[in-house]
């Protein structure tokens, strides 16, 4: 009878330390959970941008006139397109 109990208690303390549903088991879980939460963070948030960006574009016009200006280089009638080119770094003289 006591060696039944003792393997009886050898399998229940393997299951509590080794096997599935473990400490370890849950530990590695909850870390699991705490990064899938922080990448759900991120990615809300990069939702909240782009969302308020398509608000932007739907309802003003002002943005999508920056977005052509910075985009596709467009001006407005009567403007005048000046490029600032940085020069390129010469050798030092002699």
């Amino acid at each position: 009878m006591l060696p039944l109990l003792l393997m009886l208690l050898a399998g229940l303390q393997y299951r509590l330390w080794v096997g599935e549903g473990s400490y370890a088991h849950i530990n590695r879980l909850e870390q699991e959970i705490e990064r899938q939460q922080i990448e759900n963070d991120k990615l809300r948030e990069r939702n909240r941008v782009l969302a308020v960006e398509v608000e932007e574009l739907k309802t003003g016009l002002d943005s999508v006139e920056e977005r052509a200006r910075q985009e596709m280089g467009m001006i407005k009638d009567g403007e005048t397109f000046y490029m600032m080119v940085e020069p390129k770094n010469r050798p030092a003289k002699p």
